[in-house]
């Protein structure tokens, strides 16, 4: 595993087909299908659970048990009232941003299908110049070109409906992926490739490898809540997106630093425990693995804070992808980083021993 190129044809037209699928929090189950059907060479079952986490079994008699875990939902929109005039206003499934929202084209999930729709915005030449009133969740709508509310309906739209986006894969300069929703469906893509490689390596660990891909992280890290219950691991090393932070408005000393391409981000935080954190770091030193560091305050707000906080106590770790843009529809990685996020896993696993406790006073 020394600097070998770690993405191919087939993982990257499996990205493109994953990231091209919506998958709106509470909506996951046809993105949880395409990652079950990539992954299925490379594990020896599945467990899925009743809201649609799905997990990739590696040794499943195993008593010791390691999860790698990504989330596979996007953030998005649900349809909250519908105006006379045939308009629709939305809340938030997730930290959808209002401020991105006019003039994006959406597709709105009904029973009959892809409605398509745009956020509408007044003209410039009507709006007042002195007093510009921004894009706010009660004054953005949607337009779907119908007259009235019974049109509206009759097009199979109704309150409960889910709103997403319809920007596709494309790549920046030859290794800039860009996309919406690369938050997570990274982490799910990044540990699928790490079961391909310990597959195509002839592996073999000495304990059992829960691939996760969660539900429902965006509204509050419900799917990994339900899935540690059911799995109960002894390890979690999770993976998600964290901020480039050498972009316009973003401040380095609040948010600390971090940018796209100068490797994977390791957490300091009480949710992360510090030795499984510091097999991670001497691992990246070892391989000579670029990596970065944050430190995050109370909680890391990811998955991780699920498995570390569930059972009795988890070792948890977070290896986050920095990004560029997040919760826009140009959400953007580069390609080194997801290559190395992957590689650092990857290492780190062959590094566990089967009953590692981790504990502080051994």
């Amino acid at each position: 595993m020394a600097k070998q190129k770690i993405l191919n044809k087939k993982s990257m037209d499996f990205l493109e087909k994953y990231l091209n699928n919506a998958s709106p929090t509470g909506y996951e189950w046809e993105g949880q299908n395409i990652w079950m059907d990539y992954l299925k060479p490379y594990v020896d079952e599945f467990i899925t659970d009743t809201y649609g986490t799905a997990v990739g079994v590696i040794n499943p008699k195993a008593k010791f048990k390691v999860v790698i875990e990504g989330h596979a939902d996007e953030i998005s929109w649900y349809v909250n009232y519908i105006s006379d005039n045939g308009l629709l206003y939305v809340i938030r499934n997730g930290g959808s941003d209002h401020q991105i929202a006019p003039s994006k084209i959406v597709n709105i999930h009904t029973k009959k299908g892809i409605v398509k729709g745009v956020f509408g915005w007044p003209a410039i030449h009507t709006r007042n110049k002195s007093k510009e009133e921004p894009p706010k969740p009660d004054n953005i709508c949607i337009d779907i070109g119908a007259k009235d509310k019974k049109e509206v309906e009759k097009m199979g739209v109704h309150v409960g409906c889910v709103i997403t986006y319809p920007d596709e894969f494309h790549i920046l300069n030859k290794d800039k992926f860009v996309c919406r929703a690369l938050d997570n469906r990274m982490g799910g893509f990044m540990i699928a490739e790490v079961a391909r490689l310990l597959k195509e390596n002839k592996k073999k660990l000495p304990f059992g490898l829960y691939v996760t891909n969660s539900v429902q992280e965006e509204i509050g890290l419900r799917g990994a809540e339900m899935i540690t219950q059911t799995i109960k691991p002894n390890v979690a090393i999770v993976t998600d997106v964290t901020h480039d932070t050498t972009t316009p408005m973003i401040d380095p000393k609040k948010q600390g630093l971090a940018e796209i391409g100068a490797g994977p981000v390791v957490a300091y935080a009480p949710a992360v425990q510090q030795k499984l954190r510091d097999l991670i770091t001497d691992t990246a030193e070892e391989k000579n693995i670029p990596f970065q560091r944050a430190a995050l305050s109370r909680a890391t707000g990811t998955d991780t804070d699920a498995f570390a906080y569930s059972n009795g106590g988890v070792a948890s770790a977070l290896i986050s992808l920095p990004l560029r843009y997040m919760h826009t529809t140009v959400e953007m990685v580069h390609k080194d980083d997801v290559e190395n996020v992957i590689r650092l896993i990857y290492e780190t696993l062959l590094k566990i021993e089967d009953g590692e406790t981790f504990s502080y006073f051994n």
